[in-house]
């Protein structure tokens, strides 16, 4: 499939429109529901061969943000063999107490990966935590950056590049 097929068929399976409330507190009257495209294994099988290229050399971890970028860390670990960690927003009050789980990121190059970028907040605020406690992070993969501005200066004031498989202009 090529980048152009994909990026219509993710197009006709998760865009929507109405109003929505994004997780930056902006209104969007368009929206990429991704869920409907991790859903989708034909769809996130692609989406792993096609951003496998844009992991960064030296990368020893895939992190995957908690929700959406957990199914697509999984499929990129499959794709390559890199292990992943599964970070979540906050730790559990249970069991291990941990926000990162799966593979250790102490003294490891991370590459985080999320599903879709808007502002990067979410990033921000993940990098700082896995930084807390050791990744060495410079990169972030995404599927989507639908943001009004690239680079995103939130990421780029912290030292992180954003490479996104597509932008909203793809579409």
């Amino acid at each position: 499939m090529t980048r152009q097929e994909l990026a219509k068929k993710i197009y006709e399976v998760a865009h929507l429109t109405g109003e929505f409330k994004l997780r930056s507190g902006q209104i969007s009257h368009e929206y990429f529901d991704k869920y409907r495209f991790e859903a989708r294994p034909e769809l996130l099988r692609e989406i792993a061969k096609q951003m496998a290229p844009l992991i960064p050399a030296g990368t020893e971890v895939l992190a995957g943000l908690e929700m959406g970028g957990i199914p697509i860390a999984t499929a990129l670990s499959l794709e390559t063999g890199l292990p992943c960690a599964f970070i979540r927003k906050e730790a559990k009050d249970y069991g291990t107490c941990l926000f990162a789980e799966g593979t250790d990121v102490k003294d490891k190059n991370v590459c985080v990966i999320e599903d879709v970028v808007t502002t990067g907040g979410q990033v921000v605020i993940s990098t700082k935590d896995l930084r807390s406690i050791g990744a060495k992070i410079s990169h972030v993969l995404c599927v989507i950056h639908r943001g009004p501005t690239f680079p995103e200066p939130k990421l780029t004031e912290i030292g992180l590049t954003l490479s996104p498989l597509f932008k909203k202009s793809d579409f």
